[in-house]
């Protein structure tokens, strides 16, 4: 087998329509592309979404939403799962080792969301006031606290 002697298999090509080739061809005079107007121009097209000169539907439409960069790079973890990092300071780090959050998070907040079980040193990570309380609770405490 060479390469020269490569060929596709039968019925997987067509031949090229040849246009403007006289009435005989079926796609003379006009080529197929009926007479004048913008479709029968080199480079004629209609733009996605034009409708005539009417008001397009996506600028009819309201505008809405946002979504906040700093939200992708944010992380909320619940207070139960601190029971599972194995250090006593949770910062930041500890909570990537613990796969409680993504390595591409910068900044991660905990929430009142079930129960702590051992007494912890939140450190650099944000805690609300309800989080806060049961981190002290337990013997725990939060330093640089963003507290709600």
């Amino acid at each position: 087998m060479y390469l020269n002697t490569l060929s596709p298999n039968p019925g997987r090509t067509r031949n090229k329509k040849r246009v403007g080739r006289g009435i005989g061809s079926g796609f003379g005079k006009t080529c197929g592309l009926g007479h004048k107007g913008l479709k029968a121009r080199s480079g004629g097209k209609v733009a996605p979404g034009f409708e005539g000169g009417q008001m397009p539907l996506r600028k009819r439409l309201p505008k809405y939403g946002f979504r906040s960069r700093v939200s992708m790079v944010t992380a909320e973890v619940r207070l139960g799962e601190l029971n599972r990092v194995e250090s006593e300071t949770i910062d930041l780090a500890a909570l990537k080792a613990a796969d409680l959050v993504g390595q591409h998070i910068q900044r991660a907040k905990v929430f009142a969301s079930g129960e702590i079980n051992k007494a912890v040193t939140l450190q650099g990570v944000a805690a609300t006031a309800g989080a806060k309380a049961a981190i002290e609770a337990a013997g725990g405490k939060v330093l640089e606290a963003g507290a709600e």
